[in-house]
């Protein structure tokens, strides 16, 4: 008998992909810096209503940098205006304008760096062009986009810087050398435009990080409800299979001792007036069989408690032996069933009922697996069943043939006689289905139906793997 345990196991490991799934959905929807539909909703967010951001904190951030861009821009306008000879109110507002800008960092990132480059020969924008080459390295423009933008933005730095600092030295009274005024520009276009730059790489890198691992955990989390649910089928197939299993070793044990008892019994009734010696064997065979019925669902009761047990053991780790105990229990009991050396027993108990039975072996006997000689005296076994119930007082032929790495087995009766009174005995219709699905379970053929004269035929070859 199977052990029960393992179908168990299904079920548990179905229920905990499903609880690994939840937490695993709970903690990257916890971790993710995503903004679900019922927050949006709760905070008034809308695409349509703050235009490209995605939340509200992003609009206010980029508003208020926005803000203290374009008042710095234009206070550096009034110098510029001075510098260029035009009107202070022009500078300032070329300065508010450039300044400004800014807030449009996160939808055209490269235009705010392209204003901050326009504005560096007026010495203005310097949060301008930090935060705009930042959004430019964080973002998913083109990394050749991205360099040369910086590039330009380091030689724009550059030449101003090193242009006013020529002008410094030259209205100053000491001469600081060749490389001071180069030196001085290459540090401060460096300075001013590769720490923004560098850590916007990072943040971009970090980000796109973050959503390969949330794909990824998207990924696995759909895997392990696949996982589940082939677990949970698998499971429900397994304890289908396994009640069939039981049902059909139920019917086969029980339907062919009841149904011996119930002709052994009818042929009492007929004879005990007349010749009581004849009732007294009548009625010692049907106590015999009544036995026999009640060991073979003893031990069968006996495998099924014992994989019980398996399973309350795997629940503890500790007592592995108890476990060990179990198999060793079911296995025992696969063994010690019913062989292919119990069939002409089985024949005798037919004759002894009153069925004409007729055996035939063919090759030299062997010992098989343990599975096929039970399924062979299986099949054997509700064949001459069927005749009880079917055929009340038909010639029986079985026929047992050993052949090369196959056993075959045919039942074969003809039609019922009419003399012999029917014994009434139920039918459940499937004993036919049972054998089949036995033959079927070790790879062999099964074959059945009504032959010419009338009667019946039961053919199955099972392979020997022990061959």
């Amino acid at each position: 008998m199977p052990d029960y345990g393992v179908f168990d196991d299904f079920s548990c490991g179905a229920r905990r992909a499903k609880a690994q799934g939840k937490s695993f959905a709970l903690a990257r929807t916890l971790g993710a810096m995503t903004v679900t539909g019922a927050d949006q909703e709760a905070t008034g967010l809308t695409s349509r209503g703050w235009w490209w951001w995605e939340r509200r904190r992003s609009a206010v951030l980029d508003v208020s940098l926005g803000v203290f861009s374009a008042l710095e821009c234009a206070l550096e306008g009034v110098n510029f205006a001075g510098d260029a000879g035009i009107a202070v109110p022009a500078g300032v507002v070329l300065g508010l304008v450039a300044g400004a800008s800014l807030v449009l960092r996160r939808r055209w990132p490269i235009a705010v760096v392209l204003v901050s480059i326009a504005v560096t020969p007026a010495s203005m924008g310097f949060l301008l062009s930090v935060v705009g080459l930042y959004t430019l390295a964080a973002s998913d423009v083109p990394r050749r986009i991205t360099a040369a933008l910086a590039g330009m933005s380091v030689a724009g730095t550059f030449i101003v810087t090193f242009v006013r600092m020529h002008q410094s030295v030259a209205r100053g009274d000491y001469d600081p050398g060749l490389w001071y005024v180069p030196l001085v520009s290459v540090v401060m276009s460096l300075g001013i435009t590769g720490p923004p730059l560098l850590y916007g790489l990072y943040i971009g890198a970090r980000r796109r990080l973050m959503e390969s691992l949330r794909e990824r955990a998207d990924s696995l989390e759909r895997e392990l409800s696949l996982l589940a649910d082939r677990a949970e089928e698998r499971a429900e197939w397994a304890r289908t299979e396994e009640r069939t299993r039981i049902a059909r070793e139920m019917h086969d044990v029980v339907a062919h001792r009841v149904s011996l008892m119930v002709v052994h019994a009818a042929a009492l009734q007929a004879v005990a007036r007349k010749d009581p010696e004849k009732a007294v064997r009548n009625a010692a065979l049907v106590g015999d069989m009544g036995r026999q019925a009640l060991t073979e669902l003893r031990e069968m009761l006996g495998v099924l408690r014992a994989d019980q047990q398996s399973v309350a053991v795997r629940l503890d780790p500790v007592p592995l032996a108890a476990v060990g105990a179990a198999a060793a229990a079911a296995a025992a009991a696969v063994e010690e069933g019913p062989c292919l050396a119990d069939i002409e027993a089985l024949v005798g108990q037919s004759r002894e009922a009153g069925m004409v039975v007729e055996l035939l072996v063919q090759g030299e006997a062997r010992g098989c697996d343990a599975l096929v000689e039970q399924t062979a005296y299986r099949v054997v076994q509700e064949a001459l069943t069927n005749v009880h119930k079917h055929a009340a007082g038909a010639k029986v032929r079985v026929r047992l043939a050993y052949r090369a790495a196959e056993v075959a087995m045919q039942v074969e009766n003809g039609p019922a006689d009419g003399v012999t009174a029917d014994a009434g005995l139920p039918s459940g219709g499937n004993g036919l289905v049972g054998m089949r699905e036995r033959v079927l379970a070790l790879g062999g053929v099964f074959v059945s139906g009504v032959t010419e004269e009338g009667g019946f035929r039961v053919s199955a070859v099972l392979p020997d793997a022990s061959e």
